[in-house]
């Protein structure tokens, strides 16, 4: 049973390996859960799954697995504990929906004749308003209609008039695949991460705090500490106007999120590529402009540099002097993006055009090989990738 399980869960593509699935064996074999799909349910998702982008995808093969196994077809094997029957019910029941259950005779006597028919069911069952299957109107199954039942196996809600829902899907907008938002940006710059305790005592020390009450015979002795702050430093450049606009919201959304997850970021502005000087206020850029140069002896070694562009030009404006299309630069943009490489052990080029249009640019032909390849898509698993790399 629990080998199909695994190849269903390997069909929806979850990372999944025999290590985690004999973990999962281990855990039933001690007796942890016994005859409680919701607590396998939580066990295996603990065992198998080991980051919480992949917990949508563990849920519809959890849902698909369950719908379609055979071993279903023979329901006198099963035993369905009152403990889930009864606690689980009750605690999804409004007043009003409790007094419709009235219609079987309460909930005991739903109970009752769910377990009566599922012994006296021997095959899997279509249609209909008696036996436990799918259609028909019997309040036990799926994909009927019943004003007061039990579903079982079934993808999503019809009537919203299901007792128990076993497929319910928290973690949608979490899986790597969906449209990148600020929420699954902030997951992903997470992975850049490194703590460090600043600042005034303002957050109580739990530990210190009872130890040093044990040691004063019982009377309490508060202790204090500084809050935990990221204390990743960052650097973040982006490029503003020209092929950029269609990028705008996603780009906003990124700085955003970069502005809440790191206490220590400082942010410049660039168009098309980097010169001798970069700039903070748009509506000023000619006048009010900081010094690439200033920057790199100003910042330390230990900083993290985030370039945010499409890097779609002409060529010339990255490997040329005078190449800029607003200024003449005297030294080209491949000598200054040198110059920030050289600085800083840690950079990384984020792109907001899919990654399967990179090739069909030159100029971005050209700054990944400047970066040795350490340029990565504007998505959830291209942020997660560029932030592990950072943190090397």
């Amino acid at each position: 049973m629990l080998i199909n399980f695994f190849m269903t869960l390997k069909s929806e593509k979850l990372p999944v390996s025999f290590t985690e699935l004999f973990t999962l064996l281990e855990c039933l074999k001690q007796n942890i859960i016994f005859a409680n799909v919701d607590d396998f349910y939580y066990l295996a998702r603990i065992c198998l799954v080991k980051d919480e982008k992949n917990f949508d995808k563990f849920d519809k093969a959890f849902a698909k697995y369950f719908e379609n196994v055979t071993a279903l077809d023979d329901l006198s094997l099963y035993q369905i504990p009152d403990d889930w029957l009864r606690k689980q019910i009750e605690s999804m029941l409004s007043d009003e929906e409790k007094a419709k259950i009235a219609a079987l005779g309460g909930l005991e006597k739903l109970l009752e004749e769910f377990r009566k028919r599922m012994e006296e069911q021997k095959k899997r069952h279509q249609g209909g308003n008696k036996w436990i299957g799918t259609g028909g109107t019997s309040p036990f199954g799926a994909y009927g209609y019943n004003p007061e039942g039990i579903r079982i196996g079934q993808e999503g809600g019809r009537n919203s008039r299901a007792v128990k829902v076993w497929d319910k899907r928290n973690y949608r907008d979490l899986d790597d695949s969906v449209e990148i938002g600020t929420r699954n940006i902030k997951m992903a710059l997470r992975r850049l991460r490194k703590f460090a305790r600043t600042g005034a005592a303002e957050e109580l020390d739990i530990d210190d705090t009872i130890r040093s009450t044990a040691r004063n015979a019982g009377m309490l002795d508060i202790k204090m500490v500084p809050e935990r702050h990221n204390a990743v430093k960052v650097l973040l450049f982006f490029d503003v106007g020209g092929s950029m606009d269609p990028h705008v919201k996603l780009c906003e959304e990124l700085f955003s999120a970069a502005r809440s997850e790191f206490k220590h970021l400082k942010y410049f502005y660039f168009h098309n590529f980097l010169y001798e000087s970069v700039w903070t206020k748009s509506l000023r850029r000619h006048a009010e402009t900081t010094s690439t140069m200033d920057i790199i002896n100003k910042y330390s070694k230990d900083y993290k540099i985030i370039f945010v562009g499409d890097a779609t030009m002409a060529p010339y404006e990255v490997s040329h002097i005078g190449g800029s299309i607003e200024h003449y630069n005297e030294e080209s943009g491949a000598t200054w993006i040198k110059r920030i490489a050289d600085a800083y052990d840690h950079l990384v080029w984020i792109n907001p055009t899919a990654k399967e249009y990179w090739q069909h640019s030159y100029s971005i032909e050209i700054v990944r090989e400047l970066l040795e390849d350490r340029m990565f898509p504007l998505s959830v698993k291209g942020l997660e990738e560029a932030m592990t790399l950072l943190t090397k």
